[in-house]
């Protein structure tokens, strides 16, 4: 099984709502943070949101602070990102990862061990 798979991605109408879910299995399980990233067609994969593994820290990119927000369910091995009031400039491929390095920091994408294969996430105006 992949170490990490993401699930919740699809279609969306501008304002609307979507869950996403990363569930992580092996290596990716004991990780001290878990990240969702992002990448649009042309652009830079950029963060979008950071959970700590016992869920006390969070951290969000400015483009989606107060709309997004990341949970995370440890007994089910299960980070989540919440999106509400979606907007067209969120579409992309969401990706969740994960930093085995203990003091890892969230947004430099070199710190983390374990991606997912993305998810879709359109939103249409």
């Amino acid at each position: 099984q992949a170490p990490l798979v993401e699930s919740g991605g699809g279609l969306v109408q501008v304002g609307g709502s979507l869950r996403l879910s990363c569930l992580a299995s092996g290596g990716s399980v004991n990780s001290y943070i878990t990240a969702w990233f992002r990448q649009a067609p042309g652009l830079e994969r950029e963060i979008v949101a950071g959970i700590s593994k016992s869920g006390g820290t969070t951290f969000y990119g400015d483009p989606v602070k107060g709309r997004f927000t990341a949970s995370r369910d440890n007994a089910n091995n299960t980070v989540y990102l919440q999106m509400d009031n979606l907007k067209h400039e969120d579409t992309a491929v969401y990706y969740c990862a994960t930093s085995n390095t203990l003091g890892a920091s969230f947004s430099p994408i070199h710190h983390y061990d374990y991606w997912g294969q993305g998810t879709q996430v359109t939103v249409s105006s």
